[in-house]
Protein backbone atom coordinates (compact mmCIF):
# COMPACT_ATOMS: atom_id res chain seq x y z
CA UNK A 1 0.00 0.00 0.00
CA UNK A 2 1.10 3.71 -0.38
CA UNK A 3 2.18 5.57 2.16
CA UNK A 4 0.99 9.58 2.08
CA UNK A 5 2.70 12.30 3.34
CA UNK A 6 0.05 14.98 4.05
CA UNK A 7 2.46 17.78 4.43
CA UNK A 8 4.22 16.75 2.01
CA UNK A 9 0.55 16.92 -0.53
CA UNK A 10 -0.53 20.12 1.15
CA UNK A 11 2.66 21.89 0.15
CA UNK A 12 0.54 22.97 -2.82
CA UNK A 13 -3.05 22.95 -1.49
CA UNK A 14 -3.94 25.84 -3.40
CA UNK A 15 -3.47 24.66 -6.63
CA UNK A 16 -4.82 21.10 -5.98
CA UNK A 17 -7.67 22.61 -4.08
CA UNK A 18 -8.93 25.04 -7.21
CA UNK A 19 -9.88 22.44 -10.12
CA UNK A 20 -12.39 21.29 -6.77
CA UNK A 21 -14.22 25.03 -6.90
CA UNK A 22 -14.47 25.21 -10.41
CA UNK A 23 -15.93 21.25 -10.11
CA UNK A 24 -18.26 22.08 -7.78
CA UNK A 25 -19.14 25.09 -9.86
CA UNK A 26 -20.92 23.12 -12.10
CA UNK A 27 -23.11 20.92 -9.15
CA UNK A 28 -26.84 21.81 -9.55
CA UNK A 29 -28.78 23.13 -6.63
CA UNK A 30 -28.87 20.14 -3.77
CA UNK A 31 -31.35 20.50 -0.87
CA UNK A 32 -30.70 22.64 2.34
CA UNK A 33 -28.95 20.05 4.18
CA UNK A 34 -27.56 17.54 2.02
CA UNK A 35 -26.30 14.33 2.55
CA UNK A 36 -22.59 14.41 0.64
CA UNK A 37 -19.62 11.90 0.71
CA UNK A 38 -15.98 13.09 -0.56
CA UNK A 39 -14.77 9.61 -1.49
CA UNK A 40 -10.64 9.93 -1.63
CA UNK A 41 -10.96 12.92 0.63
CA UNK A 42 -6.78 12.96 1.49
CA UNK A 43 -5.94 15.18 4.35
CA UNK A 44 -9.31 16.83 4.09
CA UNK A 45 -8.96 20.21 1.96
CA UNK A 46 -11.66 18.70 -0.53
CA UNK A 47 -14.01 18.27 2.29
CA UNK A 48 -13.40 21.72 4.01
CA UNK A 49 -14.25 23.22 0.41
CA UNK A 50 -17.34 21.05 0.43
CA UNK A 51 -18.11 22.23 4.05
CA UNK A 52 -17.53 25.94 3.30
CA UNK A 53 -20.55 25.17 0.00
CA UNK A 54 -22.67 23.33 2.21
CA UNK A 55 -22.40 24.36 5.43
CA UNK A 56 -25.57 22.25 7.14
CA UNK A 57 -24.37 19.05 4.97
CA UNK A 58 -24.16 15.41 6.53
CA UNK A 59 -20.64 15.60 5.09
CA UNK A 60 -18.56 12.31 5.12
CA UNK A 61 -14.66 11.55 4.15
CA UNK A 62 -13.72 8.45 2.83
CA UNK A 63 -10.40 7.46 2.63
CA UNK A 64 -7.94 4.81 2.68
CA UNK A 65 -5.02 5.99 4.09
CA UNK A 66 -4.85 6.05 7.88
CA UNK A 67 -2.12 9.08 7.63
CA UNK A 68 -4.42 11.09 5.64
CA UNK A 69 -7.32 10.45 7.54
CA UNK A 70 -5.78 11.65 10.46
CA UNK A 71 -4.97 15.02 8.92
CA UNK A 72 -8.39 15.60 7.67
CA UNK A 73 -9.63 15.16 11.40
CA UNK A 74 -7.00 17.54 12.86
CA UNK A 75 -6.60 20.13 10.31
CA UNK A 76 -8.84 19.34 7.42
CA UNK A 77 -12.63 19.64 8.08
CA UNK A 78 -12.85 18.63 11.62
CA UNK A 79 -16.64 18.46 12.19
CA UNK A 80 -16.99 15.78 8.99
CA UNK A 81 -17.07 12.16 10.08
CA UNK A 82 -14.86 9.87 8.11
CA UNK A 83 -14.47 6.60 7.19
CA UNK A 84 -11.34 4.58 6.60
CA UNK A 85 -12.25 2.44 3.32
CA UNK A 86 -11.14 1.92 -0.31
CA UNK A 87 -12.98 3.69 -3.27
CA UNK A 88 -12.85 0.87 -5.15
CA UNK A 89 -14.90 -1.14 -2.60
CA UNK A 90 -16.51 1.21 -0.71
CA UNK A 91 -20.75 0.71 -0.97
CA UNK A 92 -22.21 4.14 -0.92
CA UNK A 93 -25.82 3.04 -1.17
CA UNK A 94 -26.66 3.10 2.19
CA UNK A 95 -26.06 6.59 2.76
CA UNK A 96 -28.25 7.67 0.04
CA UNK A 97 -26.20 10.69 -0.98
CA UNK A 98 -27.31 13.86 -2.22
CA UNK A 99 -23.71 14.35 -3.94
CA UNK A 100 -21.11 12.03 -4.39
CA UNK A 101 -17.67 14.32 -4.92
CA UNK A 102 -14.14 12.59 -5.65
CA UNK A 103 -11.47 14.84 -6.32
CA UNK A 104 -8.19 13.84 -8.02
CA UNK A 105 -8.82 10.10 -6.65
CA UNK A 106 -10.24 7.69 -9.24
CA UNK A 107 -6.83 7.75 -11.52
CA UNK A 108 -5.43 5.45 -8.70
CA UNK A 109 -8.28 3.17 -9.27
CA UNK A 110 -8.31 0.26 -12.07
CA UNK A 111 -11.55 0.31 -14.41
CA UNK A 112 -13.24 3.21 -12.25
CA UNK A 113 -15.96 3.79 -15.27
CA UNK A 114 -17.04 0.87 -13.32
CA UNK A 115 -17.65 2.66 -10.13
CA UNK A 116 -20.20 4.99 -11.50
CA UNK A 117 -23.15 2.75 -12.28
CA UNK A 118 -22.89 1.85 -8.71
CA UNK A 119 -22.33 5.45 -7.21
CA UNK A 120 -25.62 6.36 -9.46
CA UNK A 121 -27.77 3.88 -8.44
CA UNK A 122 -27.42 4.75 -5.04
CA UNK A 123 -27.61 8.57 -5.13
CA UNK A 124 -31.33 9.90 -4.34
CA UNK A 125 -33.00 11.19 -7.33
CA UNK A 126 -31.85 14.19 -8.61
CA UNK A 127 -28.32 13.31 -6.52
CA UNK A 128 -25.18 14.49 -8.15
CA UNK A 129 -21.92 12.48 -9.03
CA UNK A 130 -19.04 15.20 -9.42
CA UNK A 131 -15.52 13.97 -10.24
CA UNK A 132 -11.91 15.68 -11.49
CA UNK A 133 -8.91 13.58 -12.28
CA UNK A 134 -5.68 14.58 -13.81
CA UNK A 135 -5.50 14.28 -17.61
CA UNK A 136 -1.49 14.42 -17.58
CA UNK A 137 -0.13 10.78 -18.03
CA UNK A 138 1.50 11.75 -21.35
CA UNK A 139 2.99 14.69 -19.67
CA UNK A 140 6.94 14.41 -19.01
CA UNK A 141 6.51 14.31 -15.22
CA UNK A 142 5.16 11.11 -15.96
CA UNK A 143 6.62 9.87 -19.03
CA UNK A 144 10.17 10.28 -17.73
CA UNK A 145 9.03 8.73 -14.43
CA UNK A 146 8.44 5.74 -15.44
CA UNK A 147 11.34 5.59 -18.39
CA UNK A 148 13.25 5.72 -15.48
CA UNK A 149 11.46 2.94 -13.64
CA UNK A 150 12.18 0.72 -16.63
CA UNK A 151 16.10 1.57 -17.00
CA UNK A 152 18.78 -0.92 -16.42
CA UNK A 153 19.58 0.36 -13.13
CA UNK A 154 16.20 0.99 -11.76
CA UNK A 155 13.95 -1.78 -13.09
CA UNK A 156 14.59 -4.68 -10.87
CA UNK A 157 14.07 -2.18 -7.75
CA UNK A 158 10.86 -0.44 -9.12
CA UNK A 159 10.16 -2.47 -11.97
CA UNK A 160 7.24 -0.76 -14.39
CA UNK A 161 4.83 1.70 -12.54
CA UNK A 162 1.32 -0.96 -12.04
CA UNK A 163 0.58 0.94 -9.51
CA UNK A 164 -1.34 3.90 -11.16
CA UNK A 165 -4.54 3.20 -13.15
CA UNK A 166 -4.65 6.26 -15.57
CA UNK A 167 -7.74 8.23 -17.06
CA UNK A 168 -9.47 7.59 -19.75
CA UNK A 169 -10.13 10.50 -22.55
CA UNK A 170 -13.03 12.84 -21.61
CA UNK A 171 -15.90 11.26 -23.90
CA UNK A 172 -15.52 8.07 -21.75
CA UNK A 173 -16.55 9.66 -18.56
CA UNK A 174 -19.63 11.42 -20.54
CA UNK A 175 -20.33 7.85 -22.17
CA UNK A 176 -20.53 6.26 -18.87
CA UNK A 177 -22.98 8.75 -16.88
CA UNK A 178 -25.42 8.32 -19.51
CA UNK A 179 -25.33 4.65 -19.33
CA UNK A 180 -25.92 4.79 -15.80
CA UNK A 181 -28.98 7.10 -16.46
CA UNK A 182 -27.50 10.47 -15.51
CA UNK A 183 -27.32 13.76 -17.62
CA UNK A 184 -22.93 14.90 -18.35
CA UNK A 185 -21.14 17.45 -18.31
CA UNK A 186 -17.53 17.08 -19.15
CA UNK A 187 -15.00 19.11 -19.87
CA UNK A 188 -11.27 19.69 -19.08
CA UNK A 189 -8.77 22.44 -18.61
CA UNK A 190 -4.96 22.84 -18.41
CA UNK A 191 -3.87 24.74 -15.84
CA UNK A 192 -0.36 26.45 -16.34
CA UNK A 193 0.69 26.60 -12.93
CA UNK A 194 3.64 28.45 -12.40
CA UNK A 195 5.67 26.40 -9.43
CA UNK A 196 8.50 28.20 -7.29
CA UNK A 197 11.49 27.36 -5.68
CA UNK A 198 14.45 24.69 -6.54
CA UNK A 199 13.05 21.50 -8.23
CA UNK A 200 9.90 22.68 -8.29
CA UNK A 201 7.84 19.53 -10.43
CA UNK A 202 9.86 17.23 -8.06
CA UNK A 203 8.39 18.95 -5.26
CA UNK A 204 5.17 19.02 -6.60
CA UNK A 205 5.18 14.81 -8.09
CA UNK A 206 6.81 13.58 -4.34
CA UNK A 207 2.90 14.40 -2.78
CA UNK A 208 1.64 12.61 -5.67
CA UNK A 209 3.03 10.40 -8.52
CA UNK A 210 6.18 9.66 -6.74
CA UNK A 211 4.50 8.35 -3.34
CA UNK A 212 4.62 4.56 -5.31
CA UNK A 213 8.15 4.48 -5.61
CA UNK A 214 9.23 6.54 -2.67
CA UNK A 215 7.37 3.24 -0.85
CA UNK A 216 9.67 1.03 -2.94
CA UNK A 217 12.82 3.00 -2.43
CA UNK A 218 13.69 2.04 1.52
CA UNK A 219 17.43 2.76 1.61
CA UNK A 220 18.63 6.19 1.84
CA UNK A 221 21.10 6.22 -0.34
CA UNK A 222 19.25 4.87 -3.49
CA UNK A 223 16.24 6.36 -2.75
CA UNK A 224 19.12 9.78 -3.11
CA UNK A 225 20.05 8.63 -6.19
CA UNK A 226 16.84 8.04 -7.76
CA UNK A 227 15.57 11.47 -6.88
CA UNK A 228 18.48 13.01 -8.50
CA UNK A 229 18.35 11.82 -11.56
CA UNK A 230 15.11 12.15 -11.74
CA UNK A 231 15.21 15.94 -10.68
CA UNK A 232 17.53 16.34 -13.56
CA UNK A 233 15.65 14.91 -16.19
CA UNK A 234 12.36 17.01 -14.39
CA UNK A 235 14.94 20.42 -14.86
CA UNK A 236 15.60 19.81 -18.37
CA UNK A 237 11.60 19.20 -19.53
CA UNK A 238 10.42 21.87 -17.29
CA UNK A 239 13.26 24.87 -17.12
CA UNK A 240 13.17 27.47 -14.66
CA UNK A 241 12.18 31.01 -16.20
CA UNK A 242 12.13 34.18 -15.09
CA UNK A 243 9.37 34.27 -13.07
CA UNK A 244 9.51 30.45 -11.79
CA UNK A 245 8.80 26.85 -13.17
CA UNK A 246 5.71 26.75 -15.68
CA UNK A 247 4.19 23.14 -14.86
CA UNK A 248 1.06 22.62 -17.46
CA UNK A 249 -1.77 20.49 -15.89
CA UNK A 250 -4.46 19.29 -17.47
CA UNK A 251 -7.45 18.41 -15.19
CA UNK A 252 -11.15 16.10 -16.55
CA UNK A 253 -14.15 16.78 -14.75
CA UNK A 254 -17.29 15.30 -15.07
CA UNK A 255 -20.32 16.38 -13.19
CA UNK A 256 -23.61 13.40 -13.76
CA UNK A 257 -27.55 14.00 -12.50
CA UNK A 258 -29.53 10.94 -11.78
CA UNK A 259 -32.41 11.22 -14.02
Amino acid sequence: MTTWDPDQYLRYADQRTRPLYELLGRVPVLPAAPTVLDIGCGPGNSTAVLRERWPDADLTGVDNSAEMLAAARAEGEPTAAYLLADAAAYDPSPAAPDLIASNATLQWIPDHLALLPRWAGALRPGGVIALQVPGNFDAPSHTLLAELRRSPRWRSALGADRTRAGVPEPDAYLRALLAAGCTADVWETTYLTVLQGPDPVLEWTKGTALRPVLGLLTDPAQRADFLAEYAALLREAYPAGEGGTVFPFRRIFAVGVRR
